[in-house]
């Protein structure tokens, strides 16, 4: 009986020894050679910018900033659809550089594809041809003007490379600009004293985006926008459109109005600065739009 239990206990330790040399369940277990579907497929970078003016600071995009990105292959007929793209409204934040929320790759080294985005970001898009944006009533301070912004971009017809994809992303809401100025029975420094409301009337605020043609078309029922005070001047966002004659901007100087009657497009990408001259003899208000992307004509007025 002890030879055959020495046997036995030879025999134990000999397997032991083998599990040991071979890896076993050890700490020294080599992984498994598991090959990921991504092994030989080039990772989508990108770097995106804004174009002409954005947010509050005006210069682009900012730390955190969150945009969504589409993609779509070239042989998949080029159509950006809602769902069943190559990628599907991949949030990417901005920190230093642009990170998805999971990596994404191109299909391969040889298909091109079309790029999409989109700012800002939504979780939930039901459709790509009409999601639901909006600009804030309130404007008044940094966060309002803000959270009104909204970007879309495109990159078509790119080939696969290891290198970032450059997608230049516009402005889908107008700029208004409006600078007050002492006219008849005012002196500058009377106006900088007195306290002073301005508000731009009769403005629709909602609007659907289509990301795939990057276009707004307004909607909803017109209402007041209360704009940002920045640097000496007032700035709103607005929703392009036009907008029928009447009390487009008011002026209130120490609880009197000054209302200038006038009807305008906005026009998308576009920041139309609105000079305002305040008469207190004639209540007049004369307006004209210098500066970026003008129209070239004096659109000016009178409010009583």
């Amino acid at each position: 009986m002890m030879n055959i239990k020495h046997k036995i206990t030879m025999v134990l330790t000999s397997l032991c020894l083998m599990a040991c040399a071979s890896g076993g369940n050890g700490e020294n277990d080599e992984e498994p050679d598991i090959t990921p579907p991504t092994k030989d497929k080039k990772q989508i970078y990108i770097d995106s910018y804004v174009t002409a003016i954005t947010k509050a600071t005006d210069y682009g995009f900012e730390t955190n900033d969150r945009i969504g990105l589409y993609v779509v292959n070239r042989n998949d007929n080029a159509t950006l659809k809602t769902t069943g793209n190559h990628v599907d409204n991949m949030l990417f934040t901005l920190n230093g550089t642009w990170t998805p929320s999971t990596p994404v790759y191109w299909k391969d080294d040889d298909t091109h594809a079309d790029f999409y985005l989109y700012y800002p970001y939504k979780q939930q898009i039901g459709d790509v041809r009409a999601v639901e944006v909006a600009v804030k009533a309130d404007q008044s301070s940094a966060e309002g003007y803000k959270a009104s912004e909204v970007l879309a971009g495109a990159a078509l017809d790119v080939t696969p490379s290891e290198t970032a994809v450059k997608i230049s992303a516009r402005h889908m809401m107008s700029q208004m600009v409006i600078v007050l100025k002492a006219g008849n029975g005012f002196t500058e420094e009377k106006l900088k004293e007195a306290t002073v409301r301005v508000t731009v009337n009769g403005v629709k605020t909602a609007a659907t985006l289509d990301i795939a043609e990057a276009k707004l078309t307004p909607k909803g029922n017109a209402t007041t926008i209360v704009p940002l005070t920045d640097d000496g001047c007032y700035k709103a966002l607005i929703v392009p459109q036009t907008v029928e004659e009447g009390n487009l901007i008011t002026v209130t100087i120490d609880g009197r109005d000054y209302h200038l009657k006038k009807a305008f497009t906005f026009e998308a990408g576009k920041s139309h600065s609105f000079t305002v001259t305040v008469n207190k003899t004639s209540s007049g208000i004369n307006v004209d739009i210098p500066g970026w992307e003008t129209d070239g004509n004096d659109n000016g007025g009178v409010a009583e």
